[in-house]
């Protein structure tokens, strides 16, 4: 934003922020300082530099005659930093300010001036600590798995890891000719090691033994623990589990399922199970930990289990771009070799959308959706929980045929979710709703009004809260709202009254219907505020003709 003398005005009185920098210099100011500013300011998204003004408040403008020729000040800057620097004069009381306009850095680079990041904090300007270039470099989601580990050898691979990925692959892709392939050769034909040899961090990740892990990336380590409560304190059992991992994956589900158990449900004469812990969804999340951790930071993946839930805990926020609110639409692998190796052996169902099958899933069961809420800037925390909350949900979803269902999409399922929550329907899904109503699933109740279908209701028995739910047609309405006047007699009904005998209806709609029924004769009105009153036209002849005059 360009200053003007106005707005300069305006920032005399405001507190001096991280994007605005005031300095009297009023006889000079150093170049390796501005340059210094400059740099925290690119680093923390851009910023002003202003000269010639005092830096305490009241500010005074006394002019500077620091840097006669700004537009060369402005190529040395750039110069120096690499990023764009501009420059406006101005002329407030007729003294001159120089005012250096700074851009932000780009995504994933932050800047450097001669060897050292800069930034500020509070009023000082400081080195930009290790977390702060974390979080930058991470923004571009730079492939920590692709880089080679110069220290590692091909003894450092688990050839039992590499056996067990190798069988998965011949699964995935029927071709049995993978079973010739000499051990080295498999890896370098998906790219865990490089042409010449080279061992990637994927491959460490994937294949690597427990000494070589231990030596070389300590940090990729899965801790898997049971606690049969809340209470604080050890966990019932606990296991570490720090090798590549094809050599612990089916090992790491066996013990979740060792305690696993089933919710039983009826349907007429039919029984059926449903897991408290679904082997798709906790795959999913593992593998999803594993493939989009940060593993520069030092701590490891936990899986926590609980009777009824499940915690997968992994390093390092969110990648770029991707939130909270966003995370079924943007897919950002942060460790793209670990996927594509994953998606080769059919680990990864459909690439990019792990989180959208344990949503969808979630729905399929009845069960809450996952949990992201404890997820922050330095950990992604997934809660599943396992228990079912409607079982009517299944019955219902087990009799739409299943090509219909195999058709649904994320946000399908959502709709479903919401509707059976009682929850608004955010704007974003609200163009599959009608898909939804052609194949029976939902229905329409009213504007933006919606209930799930009444083969779901009378499934539950409760075809009575599925026709209060439907509400009323609007001939039904008006006949309504038309029984309660005339059974208001003489007295009339108040506008308020009328409302509570149509709650399904907005106040901007009940008003409506009257209106219809004042111009079709049935009803007349008294007083145009909330205080008049509604009356029959045939239920006395002497009142109808007092309203009248």
């Amino acid at each position: 934003m360009e200053i003007t003398n106005k707005t300069l005005q305006k920032l005399l009185n405001e507190v001096e922020g991280e994007h605005c920098e005031f300095k009297a210099a009023e006889t000079g100011f150093s170049f390796d300082k501005l340059v210094q500013y400059a740099c925290a300011f690119a680093n923390m998204g851009g910023g002003k530099i202003i000269l010639g003004i005092t830096d305490k408040r009241p500010r005074q403008v006394i002019g500077t005659q620091a840097f006669e020729h700004p537009e060369s000040t402005c190529t040395r800057l750039m110069d120096k930093l690499q990023i764009k620097v501009d420059f406006q004069l101005l002329s407030e009381f007729e003294k001159r300010v120089i005012v250096f306009s700074i851009a932000p850095r780009p995504i994933g680079i932050p800047i450097k001036l001669d060897g050292r990041y800069w930034t500020r904090r509070g009023e000082s300007l400081v080195e930009m600590s290790e977390s702060e270039l974390r979080a930058i470099f991470d923004e571009i989601g730079r492939d920590f798995s692709a880089d080679k580990c110069s220290n590692a050898a091909w003894k450092d691979l688990n050839i039992n890891a590499i056996e067990e990925f190798r069988s998965r692959w011949i699964r995935k892709s029927g071709n049995s000719a993978i079973r010739s392939i000499e051990p080295k050769q498999l890896l370098i034909d998906c790219e865990a090691i490089t042409g010449n040899g080279s061992i990637t961090n994927a491959a460490l990740v994937l294949f690597g033994t427990r000494e070589a892990l231990g030596r070389l990336l300590s940090q990729c380590e899965v801790i898997y623990e049971y606690r049969s409560s809340e209470a604080a304190g050890p966990a019932t059992f606990r296991r570490e589990f720090r090798e590549g991992f094809f050599a612990y994956y089916d090992q790491l589900w066996e013990l979740i399922n060792n305690r696993n158990d089933w919710q039983h449900f009826q349907s007429g004469l039919f029984i059926f199970d449903i897991p408290t812990f679904d082997e798709r969804i906790i795959r999913e999340g593992i593998l999803n930990a594993i493939s989009h951790r940060n593993y520069q930071y030092s701590s490891s993946i936990f899986i926590r289990q609980y009777p009824k839930r499940l915690e997968i805990e992994s390093p390092g926020g969110l990648p770029h771009d991707v939130t909270r609110e966003n995370i079924l639409k943007i897919q950002s692998p942060r460790n793209r070799r670990i996927t594509e190796i994953f998606a080769k052996c059919g680990l990864v169902e459909r690439a990019g959308q792990g989180m959208n099958l344990m949503f969808e899933v979630s729905v399929k069961h009845a069960k809450k959706l996952p949990d992201l809420s404890q997820t922050n800037d330095h950990r992604v925390v997934v809660l599943l929980d396992g228990l079912v909350r409607d079982p009517k949900i299944l019955l219902m979803l087990e009799k739409i045929a299943d090509e219909t269902l195999e058709s649904f999409n994320t946000d399908d399922f959502l709709i479903i979710d919401y509707i059976s929550r009682e929850k608004k329907i955010p704007a974003a899904l609200r163009k599959r709703i009608p898909r939804l109503i052609e194949l029976g699933v939902v229905e329409r109740t009213g504007r933006g009004q919606f209930i799930l279908s009444e083969r779901y209701y009378v499934s539950k028995g409760q075809r009575g809260i599925y026709t209060r739910k439907k509400g009323l047609g609007k001939n039904e309405l008006e006949t309504l709202l038309l029984k309660h006047i005339q059974q208001s007699g003489k007295d009339g009904s108040p506008f308020r009254d009328l409302c509570q005998v149509v709650p399904s209806l907005s106040e901007n709609q009940v008003k409506a219907r009257l209106k219809k029924m004042k111009e079709s004769g049935h009803i007349i009105s008294q007083g145009t505020t909330r205080a008049g009153r509604w009356f029959a036209n045939d239920i006395n002849s002497k009142i109808t003709k007092k309203i009248k005059k």
